[in-house]
C-alpha cells in the first residue's frame, strides 16, 4: 500500500514540475511581431533611386532587391538587422526598432559611393612568353603613323580582314530583313527561276566577254 502511495506521489510531483517548466519557458518566450517594411533606397551625393540594391536580414536566408525606383518591400521582425549592398556603394545596415506600434514601417535608405582600387592587369595578344618575345623581336613595326596607316589601308589587307571578319548585330538584322522581305514579296506564288531569265543570260554573256570570270595572279 505504501508503494503505491509513494508511486502516486512520485506522478503527482513529476506532473507539476513539467507544467511548472512550460509556464515558466512560455513566460520567457519573446512575442516577436511580423513587420511589412518597406522604403526607398537612395545615393547619398544626389538622392537619385538605386535600382537594383540587395537587402537581406542578417544571419537569416530571407532577402529582396529594389526595383528600378529604388522601392523595396519585405517582412521583417523586430529587432532584425537589414544590410543593404550594392556594387559601387558602401554597405550599410539598418536596425528595425522594437518601439513600432503598427505592422507596417517605411523608411529611405541613403548609400554612399565607395572607390574601388583593382590590381593592374596587362593583356597581351599572344598565349604565351616565348610567342610574345619572338612577335617582339622579328615584328617589322613601320617606322612612322603614315606607313602604318597606308598598311592598314591596303586592298590586300582590307579584303582578308573583311572575309574573316564575322557580321556584327546590324549586319545579320538587315540580312534577317532581307530574307523575310523576299518572302513576303512571293508569298502566294512560287519565286521565279533566274535559269530561265533572258536578262540574267545576257548579263552572263556580257560579264564573260569582259573577262570578269578570269582567275586573278
Amino acid at each position: 500500500m505504501r508503494a503505491v502511495s509513494v508511486h502516486f506521489l512520485f506522478v503527482v510531483l513529476s506532473i507539476f514540475l513539467g507544467l511548472v517548466f512550460l509556464s515558466h519557458s512560455s513566460g520567457q518566450r519573446p512575442s516577436r511581431r511580423v513587420i511589412q517594411f518597406t522604403g526607398l533606397v537612395l545615393t547619398g551625393d544626389s538622392l537619385k533611386p538605386l535600382p537594383y540594391a540587395s537587402i537581406w536580414v542578417k544571419n537569416t536566408a530571407r532577402g529582396t532587391t529594389t526595383d528600378y525606383y529604388g522601392f523595396f518591400s519585405i517582412p521583417v521582425y523586430e529587432h532584425d538587422t537589414l544590410r543593404f549592398t550594392s556594387v559601387g556603394y558602401r554597405d550599410t545596415q539598418y536596425v528595425v526598432p522594437d518601439t513600432l506600434t503598427r505592422s507596417r514601417y517605411s523608411a529611405v535608405q541613403l548609400m554612399t559611393r565607395d572607390t574601388i582600387y583593382l590590381d593592374e592587369t596587362v593583356v597581351y595578344p599572344w598565349p604565351t612568353r616565348d610567342q610574345f618575345r619572338h612577335a617582339f623581336i622579328h615584328t617589322d613595326v613601320p617606322s612612322d603613323d603614315y606607313d602604318r596607316a597606308m598598311r592598314n589601308l591596303a586592298h590586300a589587307e582590307m579584303r582578308e580582314r573583311f572575309e574573316n571578319m564575322p557580321m556584327d548585330g546590324s549586319m545579320n538584322f538587315r540580312h534577317y530583313v532581307q530574307q523575310h522581305s523576299d518572302r513576303l514579296y512571293y508569298a502566294g506564288q512560287a519565286p521565279p527561276i533566274r535559269l530561265f531569265d533572258p536578262f540574267a543570260w545576257a548579263e552572263f554573256f556580257k560579264a564573260w566577254r569582259e573577262g570578269r570570270f578570269r582567275r586573278g595572279d
